[in-house]
This record gives C-alpha cells, sequence and structure tokens, in this order.
C-alpha cells in the first residue's frame, strides 16, 4: 500500500497574512489560489491549505523538516522579527533551540496560535 499525505487545511482568521507568514518565516514560494484556499507548497509535495473561518480555531501544530542552512536563515529570520519562539513544545525553554538528535529544533507560533516546530533531524534519527 502507498499512501503519502497530499495536502492540510489550516483554519485560520486572515489566509493572506497566515499564508504569508509562513512563506516569510520559512523561505517558500508564494502561495497560489485554489477556491478558497490559499495554498503553500513545500519541497516533499505536501501543501498547507489556508481556510478562513469565524468559528474558534483549535491550535494544530505543524512540524517541518529543514536544511541546515535553511535553519539557520530561518531561525534569523524569527529573532529579527521578534518572533518568541521556545526549544521544547511546554514552552518551559523560551528563547532557547534544542539539540535532539544532533541536530537543532525550535517552536514557535503563528497568527492563529498553530504551533510551528522547525527542525533539521527528524526525531529518532541520530546521535
Amino acid at each position: 500500500m502507498s499512501v503519502q499525505l497530499n495536502h492540510t487545511i489550516v483554519w485560520c482568521r486572515d489566509k493572506e497574512k497566515s499564508a504569508a507568514f509562513l512563506t516569510d518565516v520559512l523561505d517558500l514560494p508564494g502561495p497560489t489560489h485554489y477556491g478558497p484556499f490559499l495554498v503553500v507548497e513545500l519541497s516533499n509535495g505536501v501543501s498547507l491549505d489556508f481556510y478562513e473561518t469565524t468559528d474558534k480555531i483549535s491550535p494544530q501544530h505543524y512540524a517541518f523538516l529543514v536544511g541546515e542552512e535553511d535553519f539557520d536563515e530561518s531561525f534569523d529570520r524569527i529573532c529579527s522579527r521578534g518572533i518568541p519562539y521556545w526549544a521544547d513544545p511546554g514552552k518551559k525553554s523560551p528563547g532557547e533551540i534544542n539539540r535532539h538528535d544532533g541536530g537543532r529544533g525550535v517552536y514557535f507560533d503563528d497568527p492563529d496560535g498553530h504551533f510551528m516546530e522547525m527542525i533539521t533531524r527528524p526525531y529518532g534519527s541520530g546521535d
């Protein structure tokens, strides 16, 4: 059986703002429109489809595997924009990054409270 994640909906208040936040921080290509969605394509073929709602948004967690140089560049953007970040999902280590599996990782919130994570090594992959 071959199963791959193709896309997921990211609920938001303002799809332009939310998609721009993610594409800016991660230096991704600009989003495209597809029906009511604003679509952000990732390099592995998965897309995040931003969809506006006025209902309560339940924060979700999105983790992005990035290269070492990409981490440096994205982390610089996080810092220069004053975006709060943490080394852990419990937000107990503010202003720090983690070094799990011999890589680096950081957590930060998007404009709608979704909990974003950027890592350079998959969990369980190393040292």
